[in-house]
């Protein structure tokens, strides 16, 4: 990274005028988060846009659109929003954590209390689990279980591990992960919520109360008395659907070639095992489904040259470029933000083909 850069990689935008989301490279300063376009795989100068950070505010989780669980809000000194999106819950952390130690990086005391806040664990000696609980079911603020798939079986009204945590955070019930992991076990220990399919149900054989409960986004959990499930047989289930039952094994915003337009556009790319599969998705829309995707049985991965432009690749597109050929012979060049990030990929995938 540049002299002064604390953070930077790909975030997904809200616009201010026209609330549509686009992709672009976040560099975070001191002082300053900046915002660039993308064109042909290079960031466009000047930056696009930039946040002032002092007297800023920042909201993470940052519940406020349904759609997109991995939201950080930011307000600045005169009240103009942003909304920022994460590829992961890691991710939306990871950023969070430096904005805020960049917003307040003249208060040394501030920062380190900051610092001993994110593995904080004080949750009060009296909590009303019934409160929460009643919370939970609010119709405007509470969880929305939804139908969620676990290696082929579909469970309705459910909720991932992960959305609870940070649910109980923006409610102000819990300071940190650790404490609303916590308070997710104890619910799930007061007969509140129980967990349901492989993930969570294997946490439970855990004996620590902590380890009971899981901060994934591949673990389901239910309001007790809605326990309903619904299997699908393997014959059943469509294809589509068989792609996406894997387990997560690594994702992330990266740039892809098309292949009629040939140009270059930011994808949110899902690796997937058990089956073995890599999924790309539109960060710009809302709905979460993927908009293309491949087997990774019987594929070849590769890392392209540094120096010029690959043979197959369209534009002036050079660096921490790699291709994926599958089995019925289709090119996919993508590219990383880093060298680094560009051999996390390829291992990841070599693993799988």
């Amino acid at each position: 990274m540049e002299d002064g850069v604390l953070k930077e990689g790909f975030l997904v935008k809200r616009g201010h005028i026209v609330h549509n989301w686009k992709a672009r490279w976040f560099i975070l300063r001191q002082n300053t988060l900046l915002y660039y376009k993308l064109e042909g795989g290079r960031r466009v100068t000047p930056p696009k846009g930039r946040i002032l950070l002092d007297g800023c505010t920042i909201t993470c989780p940052c519940l406020e659109y349904e759609n997109r669980p991995l939201l950080i809000k930011l307000k600045t000194r005169t009240s103009t929003e942003y909304f920022l999106e994460a590829c992961s819950r890691e991710e939306r952390d990871s950023w969070a954590f430096e904005i805020t130690g960049a917003i307040h990086s003249g208060q040394p005391g501030k920062v380190q209390q900051l610092h001993i806040q994110k593995n904080s664990f004080k949750l009060p000696p009296h909590i009303s689990l019934h409160r929460i609980v009643d919370k939970m079911h609010d119709s405007s603020s509470g969880i929305r279980p939804c139908p969620n798939m676990e290696q082929g079986s579909t469970y309705k009204k459910t909720f991932l591990g992960s959305s609870l945590v940070d649910w109980l955070i923006s409610s102000s019930f819990a300071a940190s992960r650790l404490e609303g992991v916590t308070l997710a076990s104890m619910l799930m220990e007061e007969n509140f919520l129980r967990p349901v399919g492989v993930r969570s149900m294997g946490a439970i054989r855990a004996g620590d109360l902590v380890e009971q409960f899981l901060d994934d986004s591949t673990a389901l959990y239910t309001f007790a008395e809605s326990y309903k499930k619904k299997v699908s047989s393997k014959e059943e289930i469509s294809l589509s659907t068989m792609e996406l039952s894997g387990v997560v094994v690594k994702q992330g915003y990266l740039s892809k070639q098309g292949h009629k337009r040939k140009n270059w556009k930011v994808r949110r790319f899902v690796l997937r095992r058990d089956p073995a599969f890599l999924h790309y998705y539109d960060p710009s829309k809302e709905e979460n489904r993927p908009v293309g995707g491949f087997s990774l049985r019987g594929s070849l991965v590769s890392a392209l040259e540094d120096n010029g432009v690959p043979t197959g690749v369209k534009g002036n597109v050079q660096g921490n470029l790699f291709k994926v050929i599958t089995k019925d012979d289709t090119h996919y060049y993508i590219q990383a933000s880093s060298k680094a990030e560009r051999a996390e990929w390829i291992e990841a995938i070599k693993k799988l083909t």
